[in-house]
């Protein structure tokens, strides 16, 4: 079969895995005022959806590094694939099971984070693996379809609440599942050459001691903190901060800043021969702090919603930049080293949406107050690069790494 020996095929099904996390990160905060109203959520609950969602992705990824090469990449990004449709199909149902919905809904949530924690360590190591030229640009492109899944999934939700109104969530819920289940019968068709495990690369012990690893993980919390502490909370702000209707909100916070934010990935790809990593990433990073501040300072229903898209054009590099730079550092990092990177990158984006809204329920759900304090994720992050430039001189740690088939 030509699906099977052909390596394109293999990286078109890793773009519909990003596609697959966008939909199960980005659907459920579209309907955080709904889930608010219908359930008799308060947004301190709503906040613990975002954890539930990105600490058992964190969880996963913390476990993915001992199993993953054990049992092979295929039988597990397909289980991922299939964690994630069962869940988006659980919104649907789970809720009705219990005399609380909110049970339901933290179960459905729950299980497709496992598919979603399994998408994020493996897509990366899959796609660095295929015999591919110019990784960074191949790296950053495959990131930026999350981008335009996120932009697909407000989209086509938007236009969805408006054809058919908001109450039959649950039937677009089902279509979203459609798609993790179709990219599960695709990864089973598709050629996969994976890195290698623990046992030949450095291994969890040896990483462990390299300054350039914690640094590096240090960036990824910060990537994973300052994309998500907007973004999952852009519609609610929108439609309760900035006082506009769901539709506009939708179109104007969660999609501006997914379309910026895929915009400043593709950019990269297109141009990365010609443009410093680091150097990138460290502007970026400053953009970052002044949408925080337009967003969190600024009362003008405007400037808010300019703040929401520039913070999604600012994020864009942070993530696959940080990866890109780990492969290229630390070669024979292999699978351990890109579940830790992931497992970092997780917990930023659990804990930054946290942070805001426990932060804003402290102060009336005041969501300004919990966005004014998450400007504490792109300083950090300016540090770390800072660390990055003048503390470990970008000094390699580059011995070889094989490849093996995982048929």
């Amino acid at each position: 079969m030509k699906t099977r020996n052909n390596f394109n095929h293999t990286v078109y099904a890793s773009f519909l895995g990003y596609v697959v996390q966008a939909i199960i990160n980005n659907f459920a905060p579209l309907l955080f005022l709904t889930f608010q109203s219908t359930y008799s959520i308060s947004l301190d609950k709503i906040a613990l959806l975002v954890t539930i969602n990105f600490g058992i992705q964190l969880v996963v990824d913390l476990l993915a590094s001992k199993f993953v090469d054990k049992i092979g990449y295929r039988v597990s990004i397909v289980a991922a694939h299939l964690f994630a449709g069962i869940g988006l199909v659980g919104l649907t149902v789970f809720p009705e099971w219990f005399s609380d919905p909110y049970i339901g809904l933290l179960i459905a949530i729950a299980v497709y984070a496992v598919g979603g924690g399994l998408i994020e360590v493996l897509i990366s190591p899959i796609v660095e693996a295929c015999p591919t030229e110019r990784k960074e640009a191949t790296m950053s492109l495959l990131h930026s379809f999350y981008c335009w899944g996120h932009v697909f999934v407000v989209l086509a939700s938007t236009l969805f609440f408006f054809l058919f109104g908001i109450a039959n969530w649950k039937i677009l819920a089902l279509i979203w599942a459609v798609v993790p289940l179709l990219n599960a019968l695709y990864f089973t068709q598709v050629p996969l050459r994976t890195l290698t495990g623990e046992d030949e690369g450095l291994g969890l012990r040896k990483l462990v001691r390299m300054k350039a690893f914690w640094l590096l993980l240090l960036l990824m919390m910060c990537a994973g903190a300052c994309e998500q502490s907007v973004s999952q909370w852009a519609s609610t702000f929108a439609e309760s901060g900035l006082g506009v209707s769901k539709a506009i909100g939708d179109l104007a916070g969660p999609c501006a800043f997914a379309a910026l934010m895929g915009s400043a990935r593709v950019f990269y790809a297109k141009l990365s021969e010609k443009i410093n990593l680091q150097s990138f990433m460290l502007l970026s990073g400053g953009l970052c702090l002044v949408s925080y501040l337009l967003v969190s300072l600024v009362p003008i229903p405007l400037i808010g919603l300019i703040g929401c898209g520039l913070c999604g054009l600012s994020v864009g590099i942070l993530w696959p930049g940080t990866f890109s730079i780990a492969a290229k550092e630390i070669r024979a990092g292999g699978t351990a080293m890109f579940a830790f990177l992931a497992l970092a990158g997780d917990l930023g984006c659990s804990g930054g949406p946290t942070f805001v809204g426990f932060i804003s329920g402290a102060f009336e759900d005041n969501l300004r107050v919990g966005l004014f304090a998450a400007i504490i994720f792109p300083l950090l992050l300016i540090a770390g690069l800072f660390m990055w430039f003048f503390c470990l001189g970008f000094q390699s740690h580059k011995p070889h790494i094989p490849f093996r088939t995982d048929l």
